[in-house]
């Protein structure tokens, strides 16, 4: 077993797709397959069973994730030990949005800490409005944001990624076996509206410009509740690939399908007060994630 099979695995996992998988990780499909089946065959278990829509964990496929991930994030963290620097030091208060802290900053903040210990980083949660008038008044130094809701002149903003949204249906859903779906066909199904991070707001913009409405059956501002109610068949929705995970609380599987129009992306990063000075420490956080999203070199 090598850090190939345990990469490759956890890539597979993680998207529910070999070529979503092999995308991710600018291979061929044919080098996951064959690293899944080299794992498979070391354990002597079943990881996946492979169905139309996609790669279905096993229940051993599911027991192996979580050591998959420990051993990994291990690997990561004695990878990188050439790079700490233990003279920085300062604190910084980073604001961040709901959707931010649960599905972006974790690992992030995981890496920091071993690159940069002398940085005492305070997380302070935030909606966009607060995040706004907190920066404006140097309250906080920076946040990490859905910087595609922030539009304000006197803040700065730098988008690090963009986050594709699509269908969310369950599994086996007619939509499943279409190539794209049309906002008009969406209309016709029950849908689940997320609300947290301005989420509907965003949504309305979308479906406003190209007439048509969703038929809401319930609003929630849990992205777990959504994805349990998509994927037993309570409704479909639009989200995006960030917070996206082929399995409910349940276990239930669940699809993305691309729409026929355009949709816009969720773009997450950084906000600064645009007359503002960061500190040392400050910069030195911003770098890291210049570095990591937008440095051709990037390997995060």
């Amino acid at each position: 077993m090598n850090f190939r099979h345990l990469k490759y695995f956890v890539a597979t996992a993680d998207t529910g797709q070999v070529s979503r998988a092999a995308k991710l990780l600018s291979i061929s499909q044919s080098a996951v397959t064959g690293s899944v089946r080299e794992l498979e065959t070391i354990l002597g278990a079943r990881l996946f069973v492979r169905r139309a829509q996609g790669m279905e964990l096993t229940e051993a496929g599911r027991e192996f994730l979580h050591s998959a991930r420990d051993i990994l994030e291990k690997l990561d963290a004695a990878q990188q030990l050439d790079q700490r620097n233990t003279d920085m030091r300062g604190t910084i208060t980073l604001a961040v949005t709901y959707t931010v802290i649960g599905y972006f900053l974790p690992y992030h903040l995981g890496r920091l800490g071993q690159l940069y210990p002398g940085i005492d980083i305070q997380i302070v949660e935030l909606n966009r409005q607060a995040i706004e008038q907190q920066l404006l008044a140097s309250q906080i130094d920076m946040a990490v944001a859905l910087t595609s809701n922030i539009n304000h002149d006197e803040i700065e903003r730098q988008t690090l990624m963009k986050s594709q949204r699509r269908l969310w249906v369950p599994a086996s859903h007619p939509f499943c076996r279409a190539a794209k779906v049309s906002l008009q066909e969406i209309a016709q199904e029950p849908y689940v509206m997320l609300t947290v991070d301005e989420a509907a707001h965003s949504s309305m913009k979308y479906w406003n410009a190209n007439n048509c409405s969703p038929d809401v059956k319930l609003r929630t501002s849990s992205v777990e509740a959504v994805r349990s109610l998509v994927a037993n068949g309570q409704g479909v929705t639009i989200l995006s690939d960030m917070v996206y995970r082929p399995w409910s609380l349940e276990g239930r599987r669940i699809e993305t399908v691309p729409t026929s129009v355009e949709i816009p992306t969720m773009d997450v990063g950084l906000a600064v007060r645009r007359a503002g000075t960061l500190s040392a420490a400050g910069q030195t956080v911003r770098d890291y994630f210049v570095t990591a999203f937008l440095s051709p070199k990037s390997q995060f």
